[in-house]
């Protein structure tokens, strides 16, 4: 809540200096925007490159294939949410959208005082490439000190975002917002942010349906009593914004809904850091409304399909922290859709507006998954999975 604080202060910071500020002091906001938007490209494919590769490396082993069965399932249904949320978003949007202002069509525009660029070690494509080999290469040959270079990168990273990326965030917001303000923009903009907001919620809402609907059908039980248990644990996600933080609340209650505790103890903490359904529909969702009210054309669904592919890929790379999934899936937004400076701007705002609601998509998820994977795992010993419960955590 903190954090959503901040960002509306910086809205209305950015606003008000847009408005009533002389130029100079936008600039300085501005300024500010271009600096931590240099930052934020230099260290995706590090945060792509050290999470996701310390996530393939530490996946549990001698788990058979019930990891298989988790993993599988898992990416499923983060593609398949990310899939139908393109899909409405696409087709609702543009009606809905339509004459809601353009940000690129500008009344007058500022630059930034320092010009500073900060390219990246690498592109995003090539941080996501070399994680895989190196993940899977780990896994294979048991480097432990490959896997503990991977995994204190991971913790650096996690700590310069915890420390200087997301606190900065909304100071670069404020600076997305007076740019557009002297753009003449800003208000139209604003417009949309209801609408599009209330949509998320709506196809979270949707996506946990149909999850416990199909579970309901699968299990012979009641989907709106499997889905009342776990409203704990979506309750807490909505509070704290953070699927490890409420992973104590996932985990007891997927254990009220009957899964056994060995294949709820393995599959609800792995599936808090792989399994990103909500962060789908929220980031597909909010990249179809930023596209619209950019003037940029969108793409038909199966020209998008390859960016929702590798989205739930790179979703195994969000740090179970506010702004996680966002801040990994902003280099896919620029590589495969096209996004620019403003655009991934008023992405991380809107998406940083819903990010509860996107997390306890996720985590409520997670417990009808965890009764997926029980009904199918029947290759799979209870200790086999015990094995790999410290490991998933």
């Amino acid at each position: 809540m903190k954090l959503i604080l901040k960002l509306l202060a910086g809205i209305v910071t950015g606003i008000g200096v847009g408005l009533f500020a002389p130029d100079f002091l936008v600039q300085i906001l501005i300024t500010m925007k271009a600096l931590i938007s240099q930052l934020i490209n230099f260290t995706i494919p590090l945060l792509i490159l050290f999470f996701v590769t310390s996530g393939i490396a530490n996946l549990p082993k001698n788990s058979g294939k019930l990891l298989g069965k988790t993993v599988g399932l898992s990416y499923v249904s983060t593609m398949g949410a990310g899939a139908m949320a393109y899909f409405v978003a696409s087709q609702t949007l543009p009606s809905m959208l339509h004459n809601n202002g353009n940000v690129s069509e500008a009344v007058r525009v500022l630059s930034p005082l320092i010009d500073l660029q900060v390219p990246p070690v690498m592109g995003v494509m090539s941080a996501l490439a070399v994680a895989f080999i190196f993940g899977l290469g780990i896994s294979a040959t048991n480097s432990q000190q490959l896997r503990q270079i991977s995994d204190e990168g991971r913790n650096i990273i996690e700590l310069f975002l915890a420390k200087i990326m997301v606190p900065s965030l909304p100071f670069y917001i404020a600076g997305v917002f007076a740019d557009m303000t002297v753009k003449g923009t800003v208000f139209s903009t604003l417009k949309t942010f209801t609408l599009v907001l209330v949509l998320i919620v709506l196809l979270h809402w949707l996506w946990l349906s149909l999850q416990f609907i199909s579970t309901g059908a699968l299990t012979g039980r009641s989907p709106l009593t499997l889905l009342k248990t776990m409203m704990p644990a979506y309750v807490t996600a909505l509070g704290t914004m953070s699927s490890a933080a409420s992973l104590p609340v996932t985990l007891r209650q997927t254990l009220e809904n009957g899964v056994k505790k060995p294949i709820a103890n393995f599959v609800v903490p792995l599936c808090a850091n792989i399994h990103m359904s909500g962060s789908a529909i929220s980031i597909t969702t909010v990249c179809v409304a930023v596209m619209l009210i950019s003037g940029k054309p969108v793409p038909m669904m199966l020209d998008a399909l390859p960016f929702i592919a590798m989205l739930g890929i790179t979703m195994v790379a969000a740090p179970g922290a506010p702004g996680g999934a966002v801040m990994a899936a902003v280099g896919l937004l620029g590589s495969m859709m096209g996004f620019t400076e403003a655009m991934i701007g008023l992405q991380i705002a809107l998406h940083l507006a819903q990010d509860g609601f996107g997390t306890a998509c996720n985590i409520t998820g997670d417990g009808a998954l965890a009764m997926w994977v029980e009904k199918f795992a029947d290759e799979d010993t209870p200790e086999t999975a015990v094995k790999g419960e410290e490991q998933a955590a």
